[in-house]
C-alpha cells in the first residue's frame, strides 16, 4: 500500500494546443492541510486538480506524493486519491444505498459497513433506499462526496464542493472536509465561494492565466487579498 503525507508539484505545465493552461506551478500541501484553490474562471484551477488525480499529464514538471510519482504506480497511486469533480458520477436510477455499494465493490470494500458508515457521514441515512433522481443537488453533491469517500484515500480532491449546497449542506461538508484533515489528509479544494473559504481552509493558492500569484497561510480578509492579487476578477 503506498502512502505519503504530503504532495508536490514543481514546475508544472500543461498547454491545450496554443493555450497555456498552467505554467511553471509549484505547490506543496501537506497532511492535515485543507489548501483553497482560488481564482477566476479559466485560471487553471480544474487542470491542476485533474492534474493531481493522476487524470492529465503534465507537459513538463513533476508531481510527487510523498516519495512517489505517477511513473512509478499509478494504479497504486490512485487507490489514495479521492476526487470530487463537476461530474458527480452518480448514478440517477439507483438509490443512494445502491450508489455507494457499486463504488465500493469496485474498490474491493465490505459493501454493507463501508455504506452504512458513508450514508451517516452524508447525513443520508434516511434517505438510503431513495433513489437518487429524486435528490436535490445538494444531497446528490454530499452522497458524491462520500463515493468520493469510500476507500479513504490521503488525498482528497474536490472542484467546487459547495456548488448548489443549503445552508445545513454547507455545514455538513465543511465539518466533514475539516474531520478528514484532523485525521491526517491533505485536503485541496476549488472554489469562487471565498465566504466559505475563510474560516475554512489552512492555506491559500491563488491561480492567475496558469501560474500561481501567491501561495500563503489562510488569514482573515481573504476577499480583500483575493482582489487585490487578482484585480478583482
Amino acid at each position: 500500500m503506498i502512502d505519503f503525507d504530503q504532495v508536490r508539484l514543481v514546475d508544472v505545465s500543461r498547454h491545450y494546443g496554443r493555450r497555456r493552461a498552467l505554467w511553471q506551478v509549484s505547490l506543496l500541501a501537506r497532511a492535515g492541510e485543507i489548501v483553497g484553490l482560488l481564482g477566476p474562471n479559466g485560471a487553471g484551477k480544474s487542470t491542476l486538480l485533474g492534474v493531481l488525480a493522476t487524470l492529465i499529464a503534465p507537459a513538463s514538471g513533476g508531481v510527487y506524493y510523498g516519495d512517489h510519482s505517477p511513473r512509478t504506480g499509478t494504479a497504486a497511486l490512485r487507490k489514495r486519491i479521492g476526487l470530487l469533480a463537476h461530474e458527480l458520477h452518480l448514478y440517477p436510477e439507483l438509490s443512494a444505498r445502491q450508489n455507494l455499494a457499486f463504488f465500493a465493490q469496485l474498490y474491493g470494500l465490505d459493501a454493507h459497513e463501508t455504506v452504512d458508515r458513508a450514508l451517516d457521514a452524508a447525513g443520508l441515512s434516511d434517505r438510503g433506499d431513495d433513489e437518487v433522481s429524486g435528490f436535490s443537488r445538494g444531497l446528490r453533491q454530499r452522497l458524491a462526496l462520500e463515493r468520493a469517500l469510500l476507500h479513504r484515500p490521503r488525498l482528497v480532491l474536490l472542484d467546487e464542493p459547495f456548488t448548489g449546497l443549503d445552508d445545513r449542506s454547507v455545514g455538513v461538508v465543511t465539518d466533514r472536509l475539516q474531520r478528514l484533515a484532523a485525521d491526517g489528509s491533505i485536503v485541496l479544494l476549488a472554489t469562487h465561494d471565498l465566504d466559505l473559504a475563510d474560516g475554512l481552509v489552512t492555506r491559500v493558492a491563488l491561480i492567475r492565466g496558469g501560474r500561481m500569484v501567491s501561495d500563503e497561510p489562510a488569514a482573515s480578509g481573504l476577499r480583500a487579498r483575493y482582489r487585490a492579487l487578482v484585480g478583482g476578477a
